[in-house]
């Protein structure tokens, strides 16, 4: 009898060693099995251990309208808002196409809806672009043009708008506003396709040019006639609002023929 009750706690110590031996296989398989996974999947325990931070990335990326494409993409688009900013304290053309960077300076339409309230800095910074652009592409059409016409109004753009800049370099002075020497980006983006042309689809573009150009002079011009920070800002404007208006009753004209 005594035989018979030492098998069954032979067999108990057995199971119990057993049953040790194979819990520490199945821990061990366990944390092999946790430990591949998120080494293999990368997304689970990141996930989790990131939660917080990627719900506060979410909620600054939709106030800054930054996609959550991590850390670089936040960066990146940073970096654009603040060239779009740069370029905005300079043209005041900001973003209000929805575009960003050059292109929202460069879109006329975005340009002409800062006038309301452009400051009259940049209003100076601005006409003097636009008497750059009047001189160079009258240079061109001088030069280039196949209308003897188009050729006469080039140069008179020149001689009008170097005279223009001589009167606006003795506002900005005293205002101590340091005027632009090249081409601002809307400026820049017209000569840039008249540039691109000959013959007389070259007249047809400066034409084209001319037209554009002064009406949007002629806007920006008219808010500052009736209202300036500074008075010798407001008559400057008025004072060369006619000329800019023959300008454009000339160009709308001579554009009609070389159409």
């Amino acid at each position: 009898m005594k035989k018979m009750k030492a098998l069954p706690h032979f067999l108990v110590a057995g199971t119990l060693l057993l049953g040790t031996a194979c819990s520490s296989t199945n821990t061990g398989t366990g944390s092999s099995t946790g430990s591949s996974s998120g080494t293999t999947g990368g997304s689970s325990a990141t996930s989790s251990s990131m939660s917080t931070s990627s719900d506060a990335g979410t909620g600054t990326g939709s106030m800054s309208g930054t996609s959550s494409a991590g850390t670089s993409g936040t960066s990146a688009s940073g970096t654009g808002a603040g060239s779009t900013s740069a370029t905005a304290g300079a043209t005041g053309t900001a973003g209000a196409s929805g575009a960003t960077g050059a292109d929202a300076a460069a879109d006329p339409t975005a340009f002409m809806a800062t006038f309301a309230t452009m400051q009259d800095p940049v209003f100076l910074m601005n006409a003097a672009s636009s008497n750059l652009l009047e001189i160079q592409a009258g240079r061109l059409a001088a030069q280039r043009a196949t209308n003897v016409d188009v050729k006469r109004f080039g140069q008179m753009m020149v001689d009008h708008h170097t005279k223009a800049t001589q009167q606006l370099q003795t506002v900005a002075t005293p205002l101590s506003v340091q005027l632009p020497e090249t081409l601002m980006p809307v400026h820049q983006a017209m000569l840039d396709r008249l540039t691109a042309k000959s013959g007389k689809d070259f007249d047809e573009e400066y034409m084209d040019l001319m037209e554009a150009a002064h009406k949007m002079d002629i806007a920006m011009f008219e808010v500052k006639s009736k209202r300036a920070d500074q008075p010798a800002v407001q008559s400057f404007a008025t004072k060369t609002l006619p000329m800019l208006r023959s300008h454009s009753t000339m160009a709308s004209e001579l554009e009609k023929k070389v159409d």
